[in-house]
């Protein structure tokens, strides 16, 4: 019986030491709550800590930075572009103790984070032109030589008196004073992208699909009048080789014509009875044949040798 009491004891002293000792760890700050309301201030040191068992309840958030990331949002400027705006965010919980008692949980405080940045959001961008939106300042482009600069000749005459960055402040500032209240601290917020809506970006990108087609169809028509110019100074080179070469043929021909009468001169000279010979006896081979008659007179020189033969 007096073993049975002692187990007994152990175990309610052990699920009272359970219920009344804690750990914080670095990353966390407590909240503790006696029949649902909060007792005293959080508690961030980290470490072993002691509350009264069963009657106090702990209640656990975050210490480190969270983040937030909205929808994107269909929101018109203010001169009538609609584009889908989307943003995000950073933030802690700055006073647990009023958190706790506004939001309760960070799934609250999300939603009430989408409701204060996506309100402020909306109603910045709304007094903005879409210039405003899309660059920081008013630098003029640097266009390529390329491009047609007389449809960007609106957007470089523009001024940016606010800008992207500026813009994106004045949503930070204004939404950390609303969500102050909710004991959150709002760290940063940032628009991440910005674009189109469909019909807009489908007229976007057939004005650049256009824009491409025109220049390249202008590099075409300079390839092809380059090509013409080289295919024409390469005809005229040709030309140019052929006559040379035609030329200078004409002059070796010439040269070997020369070189060869003065051969046969020299032989006609050394016997002319010969060469005479030799000369008719190669007429006779190109004009005497099976197929040809020949008809010569008595007193012909052709006929001369023909007769000394018989």
């Amino acid at each position: 019986m007096k073993t049975t009491t002692i187990v007994i004891l152990i175990i309610i002293v052990f699920i009272v030491l359970v219920n009344s000792l804690y750990i914080i760890d670095e990353r966390e700050q407590i909240i503790i709550t006696q029949f649902g309301e909060p007792i005293g201030d959080a508690h961030k040191d980290a470490g072993l800590h002691f509350k009264l068992p069963f009657i106090q309840t702990i209640h656990r958030f975050e210490r480190r930075i969270l983040q937030w990331d909205g929808e994107p949002n269909q929101i018109p400027t203010s001169d009538k572009k609609f584009l889908w705006v989307d943003v995000f965010a950073r933030w802690r919980i700055e006073d647990p103790l009023l958190f706790f008692q506004s939001v309760g949980t960070e799934m609250y405080a999300q939603s009430r984070l989408d409701d204060i940045i996506d309100g402020t959001t909306r109603d910045i961008v709304t007094l903005n032109t879409l210039s405003e939106i899309v660059r920081n300042t008013d630098r003029h482009l640097q266009l390529t030589e390329d491009l047609d600069t007389d449809h960007y000749e609106e957007i470089q005459d523009e001024i940016i008196s606010v800008g992207r960055r500026a813009i994106a402040d004045s949503i930070f500032i204004k939404s950390k004073e609303d969500i102050k209240a909710f004991g959150i601290e709002l760290i940063d917020v940032q628009i991440k992208r910005v674009n189109y809506i469909e019909d807009v970006r489908k007229q976007v990108y057939e004005r650049m699909s256009s824009e491409r087609k025109k220049i390249a169809d202008m590099y075409r028509s300079a390839g092809q009048g380059r090509a013409a110019e080289i295919i024409g100074t390469m005809e005229r080179d040709l030309q140019q080789i052929e006559s040379e070469a035609y030329r200078e043929s004409e002059e070796i021909k010439g040269r070997a014509d020369a070189e060869a009468a003065a051969i046969y001169a020299s032989a006609f000279n050394q016997d002319p009875e010969f060469y005479g010979f030799m000369r008719s006896l190669e007429a006779y081979k190109k004009t005497i044949d099976d197929r040809h008659i020949l008809i010569l007179s008595t007193d012909s020189e052709f006929y001369k040798l023909l007769k000394q033969s018989r």
